[in-house]
């Protein structure tokens, strides 16, 4: 099989990632091989290969993965041949520890990565455990199926960890592939709710979705907006957005931080946090970790009902490093899949 693979941490720039042949894997027990046809890019490849997220190397990257049954390894009975599946991040977990007894796989200290820990989507195959794959709605198509495997779970998981309620305001600060799912869902399901956007002052492509999308106030990171925000998501990889987040914060408000890792070169920002003006007043920073099995579930249901259709780049498998690298500068409508 054909398949775009990271070696060793590098500068995108660089373009480190090297189109091979590969042998085909072969599916374990209760294990599936997926033939697939998309899989989204995600600012987690980036941290990645610029090694602020540590991988399993040499590994295959890609963790919005969609494509079709081909076979089943032993004892393998959820699903049949020809069924079109989806593979998000969370690839496996312990299943007994506290946490997964619980529902709480993302946080078992067994977890593996679907393209970090075990090999993903920027390939022609992959295997996976039957208990991790999805069933896509019909409703989507393969490329647009690929972003709602992580950009729209974990967007789905960040915004019920805001404690969002009708009526008050919610922030998005960048307005990538995940936020531009996230304000669909909160304009669905909070129909009373304002969203305001914050992008760079640059992204007028991005502010212009955001309008589209039904932003109720479009700024530049670093504007006040015109009311306080009764909670907020971070989806960006800089640490000036998590500032600027809780200067704008109403008291007894909440921001989610929706990424991995923050770029080191951005940290002196965070020294700029200031106790009565950031944090004073029951003011709180929560991180979001992963997903787990029934947030995927959820919201693929819920991505169907809306329906939430993503706006999306398509890019060839051998286009990847040139995908990541305009991800990277901010130049991607919505989301970028690569068409397999």
């Amino acid at each position: 099989m054909k398949a775009m693979i990271l070696k060793k941490v590098a500068p995108i720039e660089e373009e480190p990632l090297q189109l091979e042949e590969m042998p085909t894997p072969q599916p374990g027990p209760k294990q599936i091989r997926v033939k697939i046809s998309a899989c989204g890019i995600c600012h987690t490849e980036l941290d990645e290969i610029e090694g602020r997220l540590q991988s399993r190397l040499p590994i295959i990257l890609g963790h919005e993965v969609v494509g079709k049954v081909e076979s089943l390894g032993p004892e393998a009975t959820k699903y049949k041949s020809g069924d079109r599946v989806g593979i998000a991040w969370i690839n496996s977990a312990c299943g007994k520890c506290n946490f997964c007894r619980e529902g709480n796989e993302n946080l078992c200290s067994e977890f593996q990565g679907t393209g970090c820990h075990a090999n993903g989507g920027y390939s022609e195959y992959t295997v996976v455990s039957e208990d991790f794959a999805y069933l896509i709605p019909d409703r989507f198509s393969d490329w647009e199926a690929a972003p709602l495997l992580c950009a729209g779970a974990i967007g789905y998981r960040a915004l019920k960890l805001t404690g969002l309620r009708d009526g008050q305001i919610v922030g998005l600060f960048g307005f990538g592939a995940s936020a531009h799912i996230v304000i669909q869902i909160a304009k669905h399901r909070f129909s009373n709710c304002k969203v305001f956007v914050f992008t760079r002052a640059q992204q007028k492509e991005h502010q212009n979705l955001a309008k589209k999308l039904g932003a109720d106030w479009i700024g530049a990171t670093g504007d006040t907006p015109p009311a306080k925000l009764n909670c907020a998501i971070d989806f960006t990889p800089a640490w000036k957005p998590v500032v600027e987040a809780m200067r704008v914060l109403e008291k007894g408000g909440r921001l989610v931080i929706n990424a991995i890792r923050k770029e080191e070169k951005d940290k002196d920002a965070l020294l700029k946090l200031d106790y009565p003006t950031h944090i004073w007043l029951e003011k709180e920073i929560k991180s979001v970790a992963n997903i787990t099995k029934k947030d995927a579930e959820e919201f693929l249901a819920l991505a169907s009902e809306i329906p939430i259709i993503p706006e999306i780049q398509q890019f060839q498998l051998e286009e990847a490093n040139e995908a990541l690298i305009l991800l990277k500068q901010g130049k991607i409508q919505g989301a970028g899949v690569l068409k397999i």
